[in-house]
C-alpha cells in the first residue's frame, strides 16, 4: 500500500510557527483585558466614558447631556436636568449585566436593553427595546410601571428595592427571548416573550443603556459577560 507523505522544508516551519504567534497574539489584543475570574468586564474600567456614547435628539442635546455626566472615584452620576442616554458602544445579543445604583427621593431613571440609538421619539429603549424601569418607589405596590418593570409591559413579582439613598444590586440576564432580573437578591423578572403577546416580537438584539431622567442617579461596578452558545 502506498502512502501519502507530508515532509515539511525548513523554511516553511518557521514561517508557520511565526504565523500561530500573531493569530494568539491578535486573539489577546481583541480579548478584554479586564474581564474577571467570572468573565465579567468593567464597562467603566479605564475611569472614563471611552467605551461609551452619549445620545440625544440632535448635536445640541448631546453636547448638554454630556455636560450632565461624570465619574469620581468610580461612581456614575448624572445630574438631572434632562432626558436622555448613554450607551455601551457595541451591540449585544446574550449578555449578564451586574450593577449597582442610587436615586435619591422622587428620583426616576433606568436600564435600557436590546435598544437602539437614541435619537429621541420611538428610538427611546421602552420603545425600541425594554426599560428596566428605576424610581425611588421602595414599599409601593409594584406595576407595569414601578421599580424592575419592563416599562409598560410587564410588572415584577415583587418591589424588592431599598429606601432612596440606598445602593440597589441588579442582575439582568438576557438569553434569547428569556429575560431574567434580579434585584438585591430577589429574582423579580422570569420571562419568555414569546409568551407574551404586547413583546413577543421585540428583538433580540440592541445596545445597552443608562438613562439619565431629569433627576440624580448613580450606577457604579457595571459589569457585562456576553454570553454564547457554551456559556
Amino acid at each position: 500500500m502506498l502512502r501519502a507523505r507530508v515532509v515539511m522544508s525548513k523554511p516553511l516551519f518557521p514561517m508557520l510557527c511565526a504565523l500561530l504567534a500573531m493569530l494568539v497574539s491578535v486573539a489577546i489584543a481583541e480579548s478584554p483585558s479586564n474581564a474577571d475570574a467570572d468573565g465579567f468586564v468593567d464597562l467603566f474600567a479605564n475611569g472614563d466614558f471611552s467605551l461609551w456614547k452619549v445620545d440625544g435628539t440632535n448635536d445640541t442635546d448631546r453636547a448638554r447631556q454630556t455636560e450632565l455626566w461624570s465619574i469620581d472615584d468610580g461612581v456614575i452620576s448624572a445630574s438631572g436636568k434632562k432626558y436622555g442616554f448613554i450607551r455601551y458602544d457595541r451591540e449585544l445579543r446574550d449578555f449578564e449585566l451586574r450593577l449597582e445604583y442610587q436615586l435619591d427621593k422622587g428620583g426616576n431613571s433606568g436600564i435600557g436593553l436590546r435598544g437602539a440609538i437614541y435619537k429621541g421619539g420611538g428610538s427611546r429603549p421602552s420603545a425600541a427595546g425594554y426599560e428596566l424601569q428605576l424610581l425611588a418607589d421602595a414599599g409601593r405596590t409594584p406595576n407595569k410601571h414601578s421599580s424592575m418593570s419592563l416599562y409598560r409591559y410587564v410588572a415584577p413579582s415583587e418591589n424588592a428595592v431599598r429606601p432612596p439613598g440606598e445602593w440597589n444590586e441588579v442582575e439582568v440576564i438576557c438569553r434569547g427571548p428569556h429575560i431574567r432580573v434580579t434585584v438585591n437578591g430577589k429574582t423579580v423578572q422570569d420571562l419568555d416573550q414569546t409568551t407574551i403577546d404586547a413583546i413577543k416580537n421585540k428583538p433580540l438584539h440592541g445596545y445597552l443603556l443608562l438613562q439619565n431622567h431629569g433627576s440624580p442617579v448613580k450606577f457604579r461596578h457595571v459589569r457585562l459577560k456576553e454570553l454564547d452558545d457554551a456559556s
